[in-house]
């Protein structure tokens, strides 16, 4: 559903609803990937974004979005029932992963289960073609029902690279089909839309210029859904492959194959590959790469399935295998995995993210298993080697470290425990404050499970958990300034705003903080309808907010 072309300097320019490339003034404010940059920091100096909107009313009898009465909203596009990507914005086109049950394609009714990438005319949310992944025949185990694309994409010139609900790496254009040229494989959508009497590409399919099937070709198995929002620095790709433990009797464990991927972004070749953590791999591995140069080697920053966050040196060698350059626990070395989310030992769902010369990540698990306890880390990524805070060696024999475990490192009843680590590159680490000084820990002091990353600006550091507690940190000394209840599960991150601080909920909330260390409530809550599991995003002065089933572009109205 759309409502109007707003953009009054674009017009004056005869660019209305441009969809080429845009100039540098306008790519300067897109966002074209997840974090905006391979740095991952929700962060972004705009100005005049909103801080009020009325959605308007959407009438569930007939599908249809009512406008009338709503402020600040541009458009709106039905997505799928079940989106869990973020939309992406780029010379002028906007793009987001979800399920088909908005049914765009006519070859793919809204009743077949599908993976969609939609993509939208950004002034005015036209829809403009689709990538559509067929569901795998292993079903839930490796492709679950209902869900659609998780992944975000990212966006470079004509490319846009992410991962299908298959565990394909592809590389499409940005136009689709729109030029009436076809730039790499072979299509299988019927010619013209249809008419097998035309030869012309169909309009609205997605152009695919290379494919990885990295589970038929890589031997991946991934677990449940791919998740991995795929990041570049130069010439490279990098990708988190969701490679996942099955239980052994399943038939479908692979782990020998490999979970951190370097791409040649042009051409899809394996620059690289590693397989760690292999047979430790405790449940899903859905986070995603961070990349950058830090203490000025480029590094690419993979959070592993095994609760151990990995550094590689983001470059290509003659080998096919990675240097790795630091590897960090980020569990106590008595923490146990208990499937099912029971136990202390945790994975890591959430990206890491670079700022300042230091890497920080948040720990968590499946969603599902609950809030549970979690923590912060930051990182010092400068040193090399094991730079855990702590050394599994056993009690008698303290100077012998012992490899890592999948269920638990460190078994005291076995005779073993832990010495510090000397090489530990740990800063900080958050996982309670007793802020207001009662002497006991209380339910919004404690950090939680989280599957979102953390935002940074002016050295004030935010943060959702499962359990709904946002966390205002000081991004330097890991100490609290501030926790809040949003009263309903966090499953996205936080986007900063100039001086705003903005993070939706799974009640449909929007809330609006200011992004200050004095303890605060909510500058707005807004609900927008549906929950919200992605991040809401800044681009070109515009608010673009997904939720389960629909996109919206917020801006400030001005006749």
């Amino acid at each position: 559903m759309t409502m109007r072309c707003r953009v009054p300097v674009i017009v004056a320019l005869g660019l209305a609803c441009w969809t080429g490339p845009p100039p540098d003034a306008l790519r300067a404010e897109d966002w074209p990937q997840w974090g905006g940059s391979s740095l991952r920091n929700n962060v972004t100096a705009a100005a005049d974004v909103p801080t009020h909107w009325n959605i308007g009313r959407f009438d569930r009898r007939t599908g249809q979005w009512q406008l009338a009465g709503a402020q600040n909203v541009t458009w709106v596009a039905r997505l799928g029932s079940q989106t869990y990507g973020t939309p992406v914005v780029a010379g002028g086109r906007v793009w987001i992963g979800t399920n088909n049950d908005a049914g765009y394609l006519p070859r793919y009714p809204a009743d077949t289960d599908l993976g969609c990438l939609l993509c939208f005319r950004a002034c005015d949310g036209e829809f403009l073609w689709q990538d559509s992944s067929e569901k795998l025949a292993t079903g839930r185990a490796h492709d679950w029902p209902q869900q659609g694309i998780c992944s975000t994409p990212l966006v470079e010139g004509e490319r846009l690279w992410y991962v299908t609900s298959r565990g394909e790496v592809v590389c499409l254009d940005v136009r689709g089909f729109e030029d009436g040229e076809d730039d790499g494989l072979q299509q299988t959508a019927p010619a013209g839309g249809g008419d097998a009497d035309d030869p012309r590409p169909p309009r609205h399919e997605a152009d695919v210029v290379w494919r990885l099937d990295m589970m038929s070709q890589l031997q991946v198995s991934q677990l449940y859904m791919s998740s991995c929002s795929v990041t570049s620095l130069g010439d490279l790709l990098f990708v988190n492959t969701s490679n996942g433990w099955h239980e052994p009797d399943s038939g479908f464990a692979s782990l020998a194959a490999p979970s951190f991927l370097a791409l040649d972004k042009h051409t899809g070749t394996v620059v690289w590959s590693d397989n760690t953590p292999g047979e430790n791999l405790l449940h899903g591995q859905w986070s995603s790469p961070a990349a950058g140069v830090l203490g000025g080697v480029p590094q690419v920053i993979f959070a592993g399935g095994d609760g151990w966050v990995y550094s590689f040196r983001a470059e290509a060698n003659d080998t096919g295998r990675p240097e790795m350059l630091w590897k960090f626990d980020t569990n106590p070395k008595e923490s146990k995995w208990v499937a099912g989310g029971a136990g202390s030992r945790n994975t890591l769902v959430a990206t890491p993210v670079l700022h300042d010369g230091l890497v920080y990540v948040a720990v968590g698990q499946d969603p599902e298993f609950g809030a549970g306890s979690g923590r912060i880390w930051c990182i010092d990524p400068t040193r090399r080697g094991d730079v855990s805070p702590t050394l599994a060696v056993r009690a008698d024999d303290p100077g012998q470290v012992l490899p890592p475990r999948r269920i638990q490192a460190v078994i005291p009843a076995q005779g073993e425990t832990t010495v510090r680590n000397p090489q530990s590159a740990v800063v900080w680490e958050y996982s309670r404050c007793d802020r207001n000084g009662n002497g006991e820990i209380e339910f919004e002091e404690e950090m939680h499970r989280s599957c979102g990353s953390v935002a940074i600006r002016n050295d004030l550091l935010v943060i959702g958990d499962f359990a709904g507690i946002v966390h205002c940190l000081d991004a330097k000394q890991g100490t609290a300034h501030w926790t809040y209840d949003m009263l309903a599960a966090v499953w996205g991150s936080p986007l900063i705003v100039s001086d705003r601080v903005y993070l939706g909920d799974e009640d449909g909330d929007i809330c609006i903080f200011e992004l200050s260390a004095d303890p605060q409530e909510p500058l707005a809550e807004i609900n927008v309808g549906a929950s919200v599991c992605a991040t809401p995003v800044v681009a070109n002065q515009v608010l673009w907010i997904a939720t389960r089933t629909h996109l919206l572009a917020i801006e400030n109205s001005d006749p």
